[in-house]
């Protein structure tokens, strides 16, 4: 077991239930913190030890991910747009940009936030863009919470069953993930750059549709 892994277990042995729910939630506030790490680890000492439980490991990792992830959704919904007024124009991002970007939030927001939670990185940061973007907060919460409970599940119960063997190969299965999401980050930026016109139109006009509606 790595350090980490020690520091997390010790805090499993101190604090349980409630070590999972609040590395996990800071972690989706944003906070470079293990979140993913301490499901698996806590999930692998319930199998060894049996002191915690498998699902209330879920359930506590679950209420983490959404107390966290809705909560940097709230701090983007309420700040976004006066971050953006003072410190867009170092990184290009005018509100043209920024129509664009809840345009395509109204479209993909669902499949990011939900998929996201299977990402270190996006995970961290999914809540807080879709705040900025003006994802309606019903659809955040459904996605959101759908993407956490299944999250946790998959994590929770594969380390219960497989031990530390997942708590190796998950660095490696972040690292694809993450080498496949910049990829497609990529992919569709590129693709955005060059359709930009085209989309900024649509952005506009579902924009002033919805605003009318």
């Amino acid at each position: 077991m790595s350090a980490v892994g020690f520091v997390l277990r010790d805090l499993l042995v101190g604090y349980g239930y409630f070590a999972v729910l609040i590395v996990v939630a800071a972690e989706n506030l944003g906070l470079p913190l293990p979140g993913e790490t301490i499901l698996v680890t806590a999930a692998i000492y319930a199998g060894t030890t049996h002191v915690l439980r498998l699902p209330l490991i879920i359930l506590a990792a679950s209420a983490g991910a959404l107390a966290g992830s809705s909560a940097a959704f709230a701090i983007g919904r309420r700040y976004g747009d006066a971050l953006v007024g003072r410190y867009g124009r170092y990184i290009r991002l005018d509100e043209a940009k920024m129509r664009l970007g809840r345009y395509l939030f109204m479209r993909y927001g669902g499949a990011i936030v939900f998929l996201g939670r299977f990402v270190a990185f996006l995970r961290a940061l999914a809540g807080l863009l879709a705040g900025v973007n003006r994802m309606t907060t019903g659809r955040f919460l459904v996605y959101n919470g759908l993407g956490a409970a299944l999250w946790a599940s998959l994590f929770g119960v594969s380390g219960y069953l497989f031990g530390e063997r997942l708590e190796h190969a998950s660095r490696w299965i972040n690292v694809a993930s993450g080498v496949l999401v910049i990829s497609a980050v990529a992919a569709a930026f590129m693709f955005v750059r060059r359709n930009q016109t085209q989309l900024q139109m649509r952005a506009d006009r579902a924009l002033l549709h919805a605003a009318e509606h």
